[in-house]
């Protein structure tokens, strides 16, 4: 074991185990990131709880999938192997919205891609069971999390598998691992079989009979070939995703089913402060000789709490972190922040306090019977739920408690906001301007158009207007020289041109300016991604567009750059097919004189006009 004051990296050699006397692993974990032994890096976190359980524990991360020797750098572990496709899905990793393959990875040393397999899951546990005949494989992670079901896969366009079906894993652990990988390991160590553990919380197995106990889900063939059946599995799965309340879901595939067990328990403020407190050693594994682009991101960062009661319908967040916000003691994070002054390479700045959302921190439901049977999928849409407290004291007091530590300079908050938290969280907001915040501040509303952002389950432009009066007159009193960068997403299901024609004259008319456009990836296991795939509301029942035309989703994102002048063409292009020609001076300006559509209109019509005559 190593002390706290000296942490060593988990082996990832057969060198680095016998450094420490091991003849043999307990559990083997395989990541799809390169090894970086920071909390905020999902598998060398749960590794750090293992070994703290008294586990022996190694990881190998980024396997050369297709060579069983490295796999087998360890040997066999005695008890099981847990793989993970990484910090994202593998194919979000992999590709972008317009299925083209990216040019970088960042959690890979030089930032290099290619250096995971796609279905990373799926190619991981297939080589672990070529390289050791009959080992238990568990499989877990976000990419776990977002394809435990039948699941429209966007780069193949057709619905999927569960991946624990096309894996053939023993058992899949969905959420955050902590509970579930703990009691899996326990059982384990006491002799029982994994394919035998099917009553854990935040776990999935195949069985062969259907359970008795689990709500039934139209199965596999038919929502494979049925998109209503598709929308019908997607809401009643939705509905039992309460960990205080919700049911065993089961769906049939072929003669089996696939059994679901009802989420874990999210944990408490003592066990995520005993999580925060294991001895990391916050450095890449020193057989790098490269950077990792994610780990200088958030090398000087800290995790206050984690989960989003945002519900956001595009999100992936809430399906595996929960709605539940899970806080750190505030002497838990002041603890790390100070522990941060005493790095050789620490320079007085903490770059990020947050979670997915950073003024959630403390918030939390503030009627346990209540929470018990809730199904709203969001704590703040279609409005803030009264039972929620929301006031950010607990996040100011943060805010205030690190920012006073010596050696302490500056105090970041780069993690998102609510903005429509305004009203209830005042003092947070004073607090965040005044010290928290550089030259921009990011925010994210998505849309500005109500109809849109009703579909995304968002706040609407009200909020934002309101919010951003408040923000310019704080500049102003401040007599600091501050900016807004607003994340937008152009293609998004129910967003039409028109919609974005509105959304361009908004950001003109508040003189914002989008850096960098996001366009819709229809992530596995989202409520936008169901709406994209069955061109339905899952729980309405009500048709939505869904702009999946390529020439739409161009011009949407031209749209939202409207300032810059290499969109000209395309942003006239826009105006002209949603007859919206008249926007075009209000959009592109002009010294008062039309913008030229209307002209350009006139000339396009004379001579389709002449091309008929003729």
């Amino acid at each position: 074991m190593c002390g706290a004051n000296s942490p060593q990296h988990l082996p990832a050699s057969k060198a680095e185990m016998d450094s420490r006397g091991w003849n043999e692993l307990d559990i083997l974990l395989i990541s799809g990131d390169a090894y970086v032994d920071h909390p905020a890096f999902g598998v060398p976190l749960l590794g750090r709880l293992l070994e703290a359980e008294g586990y022996r524990v190694g990881i190998i991360a980024q396997p050369a999938w297709k060579d069983p020797e490295s796999f087998r750098v360890m040997g066999r572990p005695r008890l099981f192997a847990a793989v993970s496709a990484g910090a994202m899905d593998s194919m979000v990793n992999h590709y972008t919205a317009a299925r083209k393959v990216r040019n970088n990875d960042a959690y890979t040393p030089g930032g290099r891609s290619g250096a995971r397999p796609d279905r990373a899951l799926i190619a991981y546990t297939a080589a672990l069971k070529g390289a050791f005949k009959g080992l238990p494989v568990v499989i877990g992670g976000i990419e776990a999390s977002l394809r435990r079901l039948a699941h429209y896969d966007y780069w193949q366009d057709r619905v999927r598998r569960s991946v624990l079906v096309d894996s053939k894993a023993d058992l899949l652990v969905f959420g955050m691992g902590e509970r579930p990988l703990l009691e899996i390991a326990r059982r384990a160590a006491e002799g029982e079989p994994l394919k035998e553990m099917l009553d854990i919380r935040g776990t999935a197995a195949m069985v062969k009979d259907e359970p008795d106990d689990a709500v039934r889900l139209p199965p596999f063939e038919q929502v494979r070939d049925d998109r209503q059946a598709y929308g019908e599995a997607f809401r009643l799965a939705a509905e039992e995703n309460n960990p205080w309340s919700g049911r065993p879901l089961t769906q049939a595939y072929g003669n089996r089913w696939l059994r679901i067990n009802p989420p874990a328990l999210p944990l408490t403020e003592e066990e995520m402060d005993r999580l925060y407190a294991l001895p990391f050693t916050r450095l890449p594994h020193p057989s790098y000789t490269e950077t990792i682009p994610a780990f200088e991101q958030i090398r000087f960062s800290i995790t206050s709490h984690r989960g989003c009661a945002g519900g956001c319908a595009f999100c992936a967040i809430t399906h595996h972190q929960g709605k539940a916000i899970q806080s750190r003691s505030l002497e838990s994070v002041r603890s790390e922040a100070e522990q941060l002054t005493t790095h050789p390479d620490f320079r007085g700045t903490i770059s990020d306090i947050g979670g997915p959302t950073a003024n959630m921190y403390g918030m939390a439901c503030s009627d346990p019977q209540a929470r018990s049977k809730c199904r709203r999928d969001s704590c703040l849409y279609p409005r803030i739920c009264p039972k929620l407290t929301a006031d950010g004291r607990k996040a100011t007091e943060l805010l205030r408690a690190v920012r006073h530590i010596e050696g302490v300079r500056h105090v970041f908050v780069a993690s998102g906001i609510r903005y429509d938290l305004l009203d209830h969280q005042q003092e947070y907001f004073e607090a965040l301007l005044e010290h928290h915040v550089g030259g921009l501040l990011k925010i994210a509303p998505e849309s500005v158009v109500d109809e849109v952002t009703a579909i995304m389950r968002k706040p609407g432009a009200q909020p934002l207007e309101k919010f951003l009066r408040y923000y310019y007159d704080a500049c102003r009193c401040s007599g600091k020289r501050r900016g807004v960068v607003p994340y937008l997403i152009a293609g998004h299901p129910g967003c039409t041109l028109s919609h974005m024609v509105d959304t361009a004259l908004f950001l003109k008319k508040h003189n914002l300016r989008v850096e960098q456009v996001q366009e819709f990836t229809p992530t596995p296991g989202t409520v936008s991604t169901c709406i994209w795939h069955t061109g339905r509301d899952p729980f309405t029942g009500h048709p939505v567009h869904v702009p999946t035309d390529p020439r739409e989703r161009r011009l949407q994102k031209a749209l939202l750059l409207w300032h810059l002048p290499e969109n000209r063409r395309e942003i006239e292009a826009a105006l002209r097919e949603c007859g919206r020609e008249k926007d075009g001076r209000l959009l592109l300006g002009g010294n008062g004189k039309d913008s030229g559509l209307k002209e350009k209109s006139k000339i396009q019509g004379k001579r389709k006009r002449h091309q008929r005559k003729a």
